[in-house]
């Protein structure tokens, strides 16, 4: 009779005494995560999309957490390959330790992934974590099908979605830092690529050894790489100079941050009327939109929206937007938007608060709203309250919460530093105007000789004021 050590060598389980070993059974599975296909019912729907479709098999390793935590993750993955305009025909999920230094999911795991490809016939196989090149290409090798991972699976849908010039030079740059150190691993592919008048075979000038080819190619991204890097800065001095008369002028500045399709282009449409995208797919909004709004006093600030975070998005990614992510990092405000009916609210906050942190933003003074209030669970809700005090439940939708939200804001607001107590000509109604919005008017009395006007504003306006009045001393 023989035992389970016969067959398997137990002292792995006891590398980590404070973890546990892991169940043999769920060690020696690949499960099938139920409800990701998203095969079309009718092929003429195809017709309609508009991008080449792919047909994929996700495929996640499970090291920590629950099961249900690891089918969530496997799920998201299978809403971003939709986003990318993928058909997902099945979903595995592989219990390890640790992902398999050589094919991520083990090579007898991988030889059963490649009869999963066969059966559905995918042409795709998507990981839900970054790979490198070498897991890349020996995965490639297994599965007979292109292999992708989380990150550039994001790093595509960013390319896909980008309309400014200076977002499509930011994933440009971004797909390239991802690239470079790939190009070994994916060495085979590139030797297919040879472009040229004469096909994949390549034509007069392109053929040769691959290492040339990989070369050539590494020079081209490189260079390629300074020349967007030198545009992005260019762009972001234009930025800046918007940002600093925005600030010259004593306009606050509220940042919309969260999750991807929390609802952030919602609720700017419902503060501001901006009109902007709303789609309800993952990273619908990667420009940045800035807007004027007014707080119920009438005070002005402006709200930018900004791109969705995501768990373990690409360190690429956020050093490419670094600029755009600025609008974050250099608010007075953040509305951090989190989608109360999602099933796990606490990771999404997790997960953005995480970038944040790479981003330097996380000391700015934040208000979390929980969106989505008319679809989410009351329970979830009062649970989302207790962990973050300084909360409020709202529906950009409805516009449920909105009035209250904005009462928030124009609290946590920065406030004007300068007090003033003086009377303006009425030949200068238009500084009287500015105070209005820019400052805080305790009162406000037309007298024979001006406006008199009471209350606090930021330091140039109280001097272009002080000026005025002293014509009418």
């Amino acid at each position: 009779m023989t035992t389970p050590s016969d067959d398997l060598d137990l002292d792995v389980f006891d590398e980590d005494p404070t973890t546990g070993a892991l169940d043999l059974s769920d060690r020696a599975a690949l499960r099938r995560v139920q409800g990701l296909s998203t095969e079309l019912t009718d092929v003429t729907e195809v017709e309609y999309r508009q991008i080449r479709l792919e047909t994929v098999v996700l495929v996640g390793v499970w090291t920590e957490g629950t099961l249900r935590d690891a089918e969530r993750s496997l799920a998201e993955l299978a809403r971003l390959a939709e986003t990318a305009g993928s058909v997902v025909v099945d979903g595995l999920v592989q219990r390890r330790d640790r992902p398999d230094p050589a094919t991520y999911i083990g090579s007898g795991k991988a030889q059963e992934l490649r009869a999963v490809v066969v059966e559905t016939g995918a042409d795709t196989v998507i990981c839900d974590g970054e790979l490198t090149p070498g897991q890349l290409r020996q995965l490639e090798d297994i599965v007979k099908v292109k292999v992708v991972d989380r990150t550039w699976l994001i790093l595509d849908i960013f390319a896909q979605h980008a309309r400014s010039r200076e977002g499509k030079a930011q994933v440009s740059l971004a797909q390239m830092q991802y690239l470079l150190p790939r190009l070994r691993g994916w060495g085979e592919s590139l030797s297919r690529q040879g472009g040229g008048a004469g096909g994949s075979s390549g034509g007069v000038g392109t053929r040769g050894p691959g290492e040339t080819k990989i070369e050539t190619d590494r020079r081209r991204i490189r260079t390629s790489v300074a020349k967007l890097r030198r545009e992005i800065k260019e762009m972001k001095t234009a930025r800046d100079t918007q940002r600093a008369d925005r600030r010259r002028h004593g306009v606050p500045s509220v940042a919309i941050a969260g999750y991807t399709n929390a609802g952030k282009s919602s609720l700017l449409n419902r503060i501001t009327g901006a009109g902007v995208l709303v789609d309800d797919t993952l990273f619908a909004t990667l420009d940045p939109t800035v807007r004027k709004a007014q707080t119920p006093t009438g005070r002005d600030f402006t709200v930018a929206d900004t791109v969705g975070f995501v768990r373990h998005l690409p360190h690429q990614l956020v050093e490419a937007f670094r600029s755009t992510l600025e609008e974050v990092s250099g608010a007075d405000l953040i509305l951090h938007v989190v989608d109360g009916s999602d099933d796990a609210p606490e990771e999404q906050i997790n997960a953005v608060r995480a970038v944040l942190a790479e981003i330097g933003a996380q000391h700015v003074p934040e208000i979390v709203v929980i969106n989505k209030a008319d679809a989410a669970d009351p329970v979830v809700l009062s649970r989302l309250q207790r962990r973050e005090p300084h909360s409020i439940v709202v529906s950009a939708r409805t516009g449920e919460g909105i009035d209250e939200l904005m009462t928030l804001v124009e609290n946590d607001l920065p406030h004007a530093s300068v007090a003033i107590d003086l009377v303006v000509p009425y030949s200068r109604g238009d500084l009287v105007a500015r105070a209005h919005r820019e400052g805080e008017l305790a009162t406000v009395e037309h007298l024979e000789t001006g406006t008199h006007i009471v209350g606090r504003v930021n330091e140039p306006l109280a001097g272009d004021l002080a000026e005025a009045s002293a014509v009418t001393a």
